[in-house]
């Protein structure tokens, strides 16, 4: 090789290193505090540096504006692994290490507390549903004294129908989520 080849090969891998180091160098130091990632620590206390690539901020919505979805930064195993949407193995869905784990008699203390209340509002329910269907009286229901337009009659039997259907939607949620407790 020739002096000047080898000094251009030099050259070239020299800055092939600075491309590579500067994306890194242009990353600032971000902190975390609490649940807020930020560069700038004066006045907080109990940030940690956080390490291990660069990070991506992205901003939600105020919280005026409704809640933001909470996204956590570390992956599941199956999308560390790259398996996508159609692959055969389940992503994981992990909670954030701030939340407390509950003891299982604390937990099938809450269960059953939710259980009661759902059977409460299942009977409270099925009792609506008995009135409104004997107010409907299979579509016919009486006719009320300021129903003389025939058509006011009919918005009330439609309104009557719906109401029925919405509430036996509520009879078929809540016994949906009494089968949970059950398995």
């Amino acid at each position: 090789m020739t002096q000047a080849s080898l000094l251009i090969s030099s050259l070239l891998t020299v800055a092939g290193l600075l491309g590579a180091a500067l994306p890194a160098a242009a990353q600032e130091r971000i902190y975390r505090c609490g649940n807020e990632y930020t560069n700038q620590i004066k006045g907080r206390s109990g940030c940690k540096l956080v390490e291990g690539g660069n990070v991506t901020v992205v901003r939600g919505t105020s919280a005026s504006g409704g809640a933001a979805p909470t996204a956590y930064s570390n992956p599941s195993p199956a999308r560390a692994s790259g398996a996508g949407a159609g692959s055969s193995t389940p992503s994981v869905a992990s909670s954030p290490p701030s939340v407390p784990r509950i003891d299982t008699p604390d937990q099938r203390a809450r269960d059953s507390d939710a259980k009661t209340i759902l059977e409460q509002e299942l009977r409270r329910a099925e009792a609506r549903q008995a009135e409104l269907k004997k107010e409907y009286n299979n579509g016919e229901p009486e006719r009320q004294g300021n129903e003389r337009n025939y058509q006011k009659y009919l918005d009330r039997v439609a309104e009557m129908k719906a109401s029925i259907a919405r509430n036996q939607s509520d009879i078929d949620g809540l016994k949906r989520e009494l089968g949970r407790f059950s398995r």
